[in-house]
Formats: C-alpha cells, structure tokens, sequence
C-alpha cells in the first residue's frame, strides 16, 4: 500500500530528493496546520493575540484564515529543493521585518502593537539566560522546546527572529568560507560563560536595569559579528559561533527524528558545503554521510546535489515523505509565528 505522504503531482523522471513534495494535500495541510496552531493560541491566551482583534474585536478569525491561505502559498512555493532554496530565506525575513516593524510601532507609543506593553530584549540568548536570571518566565523556554519538538533544530534556520539577519549579512559572500577551527569550543564556552553569567546576576542582586544593559551587550556584539564575520567568510558566524541558543537547539534537536542524510552515491564532489552556511558539511561530514552539530535541516544542500545524495529522514518514511512532513510542519509554524510573535 503506497505511503499517502507520497502522493505526488511529480512524474516518475521527477522523483527523488528533487521532486515536488506531496501533491495537492501538503498546502492544504500546512493551512489547516497554522489555523489550529493560531486558534489554540487566541483560545489559551488571556489577552488578543492577533492584530486584527486588537484593533478590531470579532475580527481574528479572518485575520487566522488569510494566514493560513499564506501558508498554503508558502507551501507550494517549497515544493521542490529549488523552489525552498529560494523562499526560505525570503519568508524568514518577511517574519522578522513583521517582528521588528510591530516592536518600533510599540516603541513609537503605539502599544497595541506589543504584546502586554512591558518591553523584553529580542535578544535569543535570553531565552537560556533569563529564566535563570529571574527565577521564572518560561514562556519563551516552552515556545522553544515546543519547536524543537516538531521540527528538531529548524528554530534556527526558520523561526528565530534574529536568524534572519545573520542569514542576510552572510548572503554578502556568494560562497561561504571555512570557520576557524576552534569554532565549536568556543560555542560551547559562550554557552556556559551566558548561564554562568545569569546565575551571577542573580546571586549577586544585580537590578533588572543592570542585567538588561548585559544583555543588551552581549546582543549588540552579535550584530557586530553579522556585520563582519557573517558578511566576509559568507557563514552563519553569530547563529554557529556566538548565539547560545543555536547550540542548545543542535543538541536538542538530537532527540526529534528528523534528520539529513547523505546517500552512499554521494561523490565528494562538495558542491553542497558551499551551499551550507552553518558550516555543517565540512569533507569530514560528508565521509561519515551526515551533516555536522551544527545543521539545522534548512535544506539549502538538497537543490545543490546534482547527484541526489541529500535526503531527509523520518523513521517509517521514504524520504520523500520525510520531506513533505517536515515542511508541512515548519510551514505551518512559520505561518503561525508570523500572525503571533511580538514583544
């Protein structure tokens, strides 16, 4: 009996890692997918999630279903490597041009625009830091592990709201180049330096202005180093060197099942490590036939291999059905996302 994550519009010269995800059900789902999503959300919280209702009360319900029209949009345009190549990158910044554009409306005296009219630092780091700081305030932690979840590391190379702009600054270089080679200590080194850092703060009593000004810092730093790291080696340097909670998410998005394999057809040729930005497919990667720590299932590689060699996996599916899995999933929390993050 054929897998019905299979169902393909592709013909049979189409099939593979190359053909077009699902059929005519995968945008449908991913729609559906963001509308549940939207609605749990406007359900459980206490005050209106989306903008529609906050400026006109009764009106959400179009506000999630016009959202979740996009999603079936999105969806489609992702249907084959090529064409998720080309749009991931384009719906991440569209996502954090809305995150930030409602945070400068907020700043500007426009208070719907915020989520409860109390400011928070849109640093990433402080998803790890500020619940250690504070002694509570999990939201963020649930949000992030609910992610992870779903769709493993994917956090960072489609729902972060700073990701975005290393994506951007790294897009300067057409190439990326290698990292330094002590990249992965010094990661690992930044994560405990930021929890260390918290628990200081908060043994210490240190004020809630005096911490914001630490985290301000450290999130500063990191535009300097999109600014020139990312855009002169063409890598994702802040997301795979200096943001704490990139490395938290590699880890932890060991224990979801998906993954990336390469194929034993696979001929070294590396055209797919100049397509990696995370640094993922070094020769050495691609010896062991997987992708590094530091993948984040973008997928960028897949529309690189002339050979067909990258695939997605999910235990019980083909890799088609991997793929179109994943992407209904990461879709429909994009989609999500988009209609509900603010600060």
């Amino acid at each position: 009996m054929p897998d019905p994550l299979e169902i393909r519009t592709a013909p049979p010269s189409e099939s593979g890692p190359m053909a077009p995800a699902g059929g005519a059900w995968p945008p449908i789902a991913a729609a559906l997918l963001a509308f549940a999503l939207i609605a749990l959300a406007t359900r459980l919280a206490p005050r209106p999630m989306l903008i529609a209702d906050r400026f006109w009360p009764g009106t959400g319900w179009l506000e999630a279903g016009l959202i979740a029209v996009y999603a079936g949009f999105v969806m489609r345009a992702m249907r084959t490597p090529e064409g998720a190549r080309k749009t991931r990158p384009r719906i991440w910044r569209l996502f954090t041009v809305v995150f930030f554009g409602q945070l400068l409306l907020g700043l500007l005296g426009f208070e719907r625009f915020l989520m409860s009219g109390q400011l928070h630092l849109p640093v990433p780091a402080l998803i790890v830091a500020g619940p250690i700081y504070r002694g509570g305030g999990y939201f963020m932690v649930a949000l992030f592990l609910s992610t992870i979840v779903l769709v493993g590391p994917a956090w960072c190379s489609h729902l972060c709201y700073i990701g975005a702009w290393d994506d951007t600054a790294s897009r300067a270089r057409k190439t990326p180049q290698p990292l330094p080679k002590w990249r992965p200590k010094a990661r690992l080194a930044i994560l405990i330096a930021v929890v260390a850092a918290a628990l200081a703060l908060r043994v210490g009593g240190a004020s809630p202005a005096t911490a914001a000004w630490v985290g301000a810092g450290f999130g500063l730093i990191g535009v300097g180093i999109m600014l020139t790291a990312s855009r002169r080696t063409g890598a994702m340097a802040h997301c795979t060197t200096w943001c704490p909670v990139g490395l938290a998410a590699n880890i932890l998005g060991k224990l979801n099942p998906f993954r990336l394999r390469i194929g034993e057809g696979c001929t070294e040729c590396r055209v797919c490590t100049r397509a990696c930005r995370y640094e993922a497919l070094t020769l050495d990667d691609i010896r062991r036939r997987m992708p590094g720590l530091s993948c984040t299932l973008c997928g960028d590689c897949l529309a690189s291999c002339r050979h067909r060699q990258l695939h997605y996996r999910f235990p019980g599916l083909s890799p088609d059905a991997a793929r179109t899995l994943f992407l209904v999933l990461v879709v429909g929390l994009h989609a999500a996302f988009l209609a509900l993050a603010r600060i």
